[in-house]
């Protein structure tokens, strides 16, 4: 993590030679403009080299990216909602503002931001824009990975969806909190007992205000950052689900619905790779009825904390040593949590 006296306070050479970078970003941004039509031209001409007509209007095809389409259009307005609040943290907030409202002790810091999420509207897409921001701004990275955690999964807009989706089980709205809970803030704490700051591989960004500039300059050069950086793997994630949901047969869901464990676990691991919006999921696991109701609640813990999309934005914005680690324990971490809660609300 950056020190942001380091980079707030910088010398009058590196000042001199902004304007240049300016015009540098503006060259690399029109050769990148360049490759991808150059790209687009050669995809056509081997479409074309070797009869894609008949794969391109396939049916199976056709699925495949209408999902894709989905997904990404789905998780779009959350991914621009998370940079904006991102760009706003890194432009306009004070970095000790932070310090301020969390417990010094970073203990204590981890539950109070997996509180947070309670009151903070927002999707998966959204929250690590966030909690990258939040690193950036001097907040212990627990912390931050239990709002990143948490905030997807129990904010307000998630749980009256899941009200909804389970008309008259206001146990299943109580089971879901808990377990989401208990998962994020199981997560930052085990990220101060076993985390190592050389995991994280943060893209270098500017953070905070610097002399010479306006705020809302700082704001856009942040969001543009954030939004550019994270979008694309976004569109990899995306792509990733829809793959999954083409080439597997119903008839597999139905062969692990008849084993409780075994229920738990596939539900999870389908909520992996089915990458559904957290404020959707509620209706996809209601419509899940040969499965349990713990092996439901399994599916919407895990999905908004561990899907493809997610893990994709985490490489991106946190490295993909972390995004290995961290999504390996936290799907653990919140299958025996769905597991204990189910068995003790459900």
């Amino acid at each position: 993590m950056h020190n942001t006296e380091e980079l707030t306070d910088r010398p009058q050479s590196e000042q001199v030679v902004a304007p240049v970078r300016h015009h540098a970003h503006h060259r690399l941004g029109r050769s990148a403009v360049a490759v991808g039509a150059l790209s687009l031209l050669l995809l056509v001409a081997l479409g074309r080299l070797f009869d894609a007509d008949q794969w391109l209007t396939h049916p199976g095809f056709r699925a495949w990216q209408t999902i894709c389409v989905a997904i990404a259009v789905q998780a779009l307005p959350f991914l621009l909602l998370g940079t904006v609040i991102s760009g706003a943290v890194n432009a306009f907030v004070p970095a000790h503002a932070f310090s301020r409202i969390l417990p010094r002790n970073p203990a204590l810091a981890v539950p109070v931001a997996s509180a947070a999420g309670v009151v903070l509207p927002g999707c998966e897409c959204a929250s690590v824009p966030v909690a990258g921001s939040l690193i950036r701004r001097g907040v212990t990275p627990a912390a931050a990975f239990a709002f990143l955690l948490s905030a997807p999964a129990v904010n307000p807009i998630v749980l009256a969806s899941t009200a909804v989706a389970f008309p008259g089980s206001p146990e299943m709205v109580a089971a879901r909190l808990t377990a989401s809970l208990a998962t994020s803030a199981a997560m930052g704490w085990m990220w101060l007992k076993l985390g190592r700051s050389d995991w994280l591989r943060m893209p270098p960004r500017h953070t905070g205000h610097k002399d010479g500039h306006s705020r809302w300059e700082e704001f856009r050069l942040g969001f543009q950052h954030d939004f550019l950086h994270a979008g694309g793997f976004l569109v990899l994630g995306a792509m990733a689900a829809a793959t999954f949901n083409v080439t597997v047969p119903r008839s597999v869901l139905e062969t692990f619905s008849g084993s409780a464990w075994l229920s738990v676990l596939f539900l999870a691991g389908l909520a992996v790779v089915l990458a559904v919006c957290s404020e959707a999921d509620a209706f996809v696991a209601a419509s899940l009825t040969g499965f349990s109701p713990t092996a439901r609640l399994a599916f919407m813990v895990v999905g908004p904390m561990v899907d493809l999309k997610l893990i994709a934005l985490q490489a991106g914005t946190f490295g993909r040593a972390f995004a290995v680690r961290f999504s390996t324990a936290t799907a653990v971490t919140a299958v025996v949590c769905s597991a204990l809660t189910g068995w003790w609300l459900l």
